[in-house]
């Protein structure tokens, strides 16, 4: 011990030592005895014996030279204070030299030669003499720096397994393998609810006790807890819920030591959200999210699961395929907020006529399906009236009070389908074909109508084939002047032979163009064709009128003008040339943008007629305004002239009311003679039928034509 540290220290422990060291002589040092110096050295502790009346040190051993770090001869006669490192031990020597004192057994730190402080635990003991001396005291020394070092390291580590403790989301509790508490962090108290003062007193039995009545389903958690205890090994995870009504998932982990089981480790997570989160994902891809109603996975679940049940045991169901009527209307007026408000009642609605066992679901948009289990013709057809009539009661959103119909469609198992797909597509047909028939009704799937549907596939297929491999071909039916008998025009007329389905008439393959729309793309081509024909017959001699057939869908496209300009400016052909024959309906559609088309085609010099005039509904007022310049007599009025009187009569109204607005007139499917000279009397100008002529290919029709032009003009008497 350095002079420093002894001069600060021994007056902390009094004055009286220090001047009684002082006051007396320093008595000469003795040795200890060799016997005393033998045992000492055979001792594997730090062994010291001090001379109880100097306090000097007699005798070391070697394990003390060692701790010390000098010789064992440069500790002899040292005192026993320059030994010491700490305040305990000056105060002990100084009640030592008191006489107060005789032993002492403590930890403590002593100072090496190099300055290094050792922690030691020192017993200190004197020893009597027998010859009355004051004898010696044993002092031993045990270094504990590895026993400290190891202990500073061990907290470390629980520190750290502590914070690790703490840092995680997951509560934790350790046990030994009788499950008594020997660790735990602060989220495991947390998520249990306990209680702080079960938690600080260790409390197993009440700690055990409090988690049982947190679980919904105590004996259940007893019984699970009880086996994973049985099995130090087991590694498991279960799942639990709380009272409080979160879940909980435990994960089980055996704690070993040296390879053997020492305790259980248990982690504790609240996965509630999650599972909430997962049954929200779930829900949402099953229900759709405007309605709350199964959507279309979920549908074809319980469409199969009634398809199960109906080729088990023969169980019939039905299938409801329900739109909207003209429900873009009320998005457009109303707007889609106040749109899917309806769309919302529309599926209260439907639900309200249903029984428990059926379902609803929602496809989409304003499309909805019922399956009806157990239901048969009667069921469907009264449960389908019952929606109509539910749909019939007045809507009010948005301040305003409307109805909203819809149209349904019927499929039946297993007569109509044995497949999801195939009782939906039939459904849905029937659905369309209640929209066809006027809306606001139910209808079931009519079988016979599918071949129909596959035969128009088949030539909606071949006509886009024809078109592209040039299959297409137009015959023109010779237009005749009453009068002279002289051929002044020709109506361009589609024909079309197929490789497989051989020749096809207009009336089968018409219709299926207008229903795919696949007309407007012939319609171009035909245009193109006839104009291309009637400029080459001009540029031979022939100066004829071309009459070419305008569907709805290729008179209302944006370019259909431009591309009347386009064939006549590539063509050659002179406007007055071309008549463009126009459908009664397509001219009401849209009176003003009908009206303003027609005007710029006027402009260009095109000729205009009404097709089929009679069979549609037309007005007087338009046939003011619109620049028409010829009317075409339906052939349905002419077949029954002369003889029939109400087509007698038609026609002759016709005819006048034509020539009253200066119109030209031509009937079609003039067939007989007595016809002609009917239509001739009543003042017609023109017609064209087998009378004269059927369709012809482009040479014959301008070898009749031509001849028609060169001979003398015929004078036909009525």
């Amino acid at each position: 011990m350095t002079d420093s540290a002894r001069a600060s220290s021994v007056p902390a422990c009094g004055e009286t030592p220090a001047s009684a060291e002082s006051a007396e002589p320093v008595q000469p040092a003795r040795s200890a005895h060799p016997i005393q110096a033998t045992l000492i050295e055979a001792l594997p502790e730090a062994v010291c014996l001090v001379d109880a009346t100097t306090l000097r040190v007699l005798a070391a051993n070697s394990a003390a030279a060692q701790l010390f770090g000098l010789p064992a001869e440069a500790l002899r006669s040292r005192p026993v204070r320059e030994l010491c490192a700490t305040p305990q031990d000056l105060c002990f020597w100084d009640e030592v030299a008191l006489g107060q004192s005789d032993r002492i057994v403590s930890d403590t730190l002593v100072t090496r030669a190099d300055g290094e402080v050792l922690p030691v635990t020192r017993s200190a003991c004197r020893v009597a003499a027998a010859d009355g001396d004051a004898g010696v005291y044993i002092v031993a020394l045990h270094d504990r720096s590895s026993e400290t070092r190891a202990e500073r390291e061990s907290e470390a580590l629980l520190a750290g397994l502590r914070a690790t403790l703490e840092s995680t989301a997951d509560g934790i509790l350790v046990t030994d393998l009788a499950g008594r508490v020997s660790a735990f962090n602060q989220r495991f108290a947390a998520l249990w609810g306990l209680d702080a003062e079960v938690l600080v007193r260790r409390d197993d039995a009440a700690l055990r006790s409090c988690m049982q009545r947190s679980v919904a389903d105590p004996d259940a958690y007893v019984e699970r807890l009880a086996a994973i205890e049985e099995a130090p090994l087991l590694q498991t995870s279960d799942v639990f819920k709380l009272r409080s009504g979160r879940v909980i998932e435990r994960v089980t982990l055996p704690q070993c030591s040296r390879g053997q089981p020492i305790g259980r480790v248990y982690s504790f997570r609240d996965i509630t959200a999650r599972l909430e989160a997962h049954q929200r994902i779930e829900q949402l891809s099953h229900t759709d999210p405007l309605t709350g109603l199964p959507n279309r996975r979920l549908l074809s679940d319980r469409i199969e699961h009634a398809l199960a049940m109906g080729r088990r045991d023969g169980t019939p169901f039905a299938l409801l395929f329900l739109d909207l009527d003209r429900f873009k209307h009320i998005n457009d007026s109303l707007g889609h907020q106040l749109g899917d408000r309806v769309l919302i009642d529309v599926a209260e609605r439907i639900k309200s006529c249903l029984r428990q066992v059926d379902t609803v679901a929602r496809l989409g948009g304003d499309e909805f399906v019922v399956v009806m289990h157990q239901a048969d013709v009667a069921g469907a057809e009264s449960t389908a009236q019952r929606v109509i009539d539910a749909m019939a009661r007045p809507f009010a959103q948005g301040g305003l009070s409307f109805t909203v119909t819809c149209s349904i469609g019927i499929a039946l198992f297993p007569n109509d389908g044995a497949s999801v797909d195939e009782l939906l597509r039939h459904a849905d047909k029937a659905m369309y074909s209640v929209k066809e028939s006027g809306r606001a009704g139910y209808r079931f799937h009519q079988p016979r109508k599918d071949v129909d549907l596959k035969s128009r596939m088949r030539i909606d297929h071949a006509m886009r084939q024809a078109l592209a491999h040039g299959r297409f071909r137009l015959h023109y039916q010779p237009q005749v002047d009453c009068a002279t008998g002289r051929v002044v025009g020709a109506e361009a007329l589609l024909r079309w032979r197929d490789p497989d389905l051989g020749e096809m008439a207009p009336a089968e393959f018409i219709p299926v163009a207008e229903e795919s729309g696949f007309i407007a793309t012939i319609g171009d081509w035909v245009l193109a064709e006839a104009v291309r024909q009637a400029a080459q017959w001009r540029a031979r001699g022939l100066d004829i009128v071309v009459a070419i057939n305008v569907s709805a869908l290729q008179f209302q496209k944006t370019d259909f003008v431009a591309s009347v300009a386009r064939a006549l400016h590539v063509s050659g052909l002179p406007a007055k040339a071309l008549e463009l024959e126009l459908t009664e309906s397509i001219l009401i559609q849209d009176a003003q943008e009908a009206l303003a088309r027609l005007q710029a085609l006027a402009a260009l010099g095109v000729r205009l007629s009404i097709d089929d005039f009679g069979t549609g509904y037309s007005s007087l007022g338009y046939l003011k305004r619109f620049p028409i310049g010829q009317l075409k007599i339906d052939r349905s009025f002419i077949d029954g002239l002369p003889g029939d009187e109400s087509d007698a009569a038609i026609a002759t109204a016709i005819i006048s009311m034509g020539r009253a607005l200066h119109l030209q007139i031509i009937a079609e499917g003039v067939e007989t003679e007595a016809q002609r000279r009917f239509l001739r009397a009543a003042g017609c100008d023109l017609y064209q039928g087998f009378l004269f002529a059927p369709a012809l290919d482009a040479a014959s029709l301008f070898a009749l034509a031509s001849a028609t032009q060169a001979s003398r003009p015929l004078q036909l008497v009525g």
